[in-house]
């Protein structure tokens, strides 16, 4: 889902795409990154971590008290796609072969499963 997604302010966009770009940033360099005071910063990260768009986890950096504020990761199930410990070979494939020696072995691990 993008930001354009939610109902989010401008700088709120930009917000969640610094820490999406990022994949993390502190807090104290979140606001300085995005040239707005401190206290707007803390407004907007609580917002965005309310909206559940990003983590916001206390930590210590440069020997001070913030925030990591971090993308926040859907809940996804991948279960469909495996078979033992073995991934589909389907996924990044543009042409998929079925008679192919991967697709076979995790054929074989997915009805192994079922037993």
């Amino acid at each position: 889902m993008s930001a354009a997604d939610y109902d989010l302010s401008d700088d709120e966009r930009k917000a969640l795409e610094l820490i999406r770009e990022s994949g993390g940033i502190y807090q104290s360099d979140f606001w300085k990154e995005l040239d707005i005071s401190s206290r707007k910063g803390s407004r907007i990260a609580e917002s965005l971590a309310e909206q559940e768009l990003i983590q916001r986890e206390e930590a210590v950096y440069s020997g001070h008290n913030t925030y990591l504020l971090k993308p926040r990761t859907r809940d996804l199930d991948f279960s469909l796609l495996m078979a033992g410990d073995m991934l589909t070979p389907f996924i990044g494939e543009e042409e998929v072969d079925p008679q192919s020696d991967a697709f076979s072995q995790w054929l074989m691990n997915l009805a192994y499963e079922e037993y």
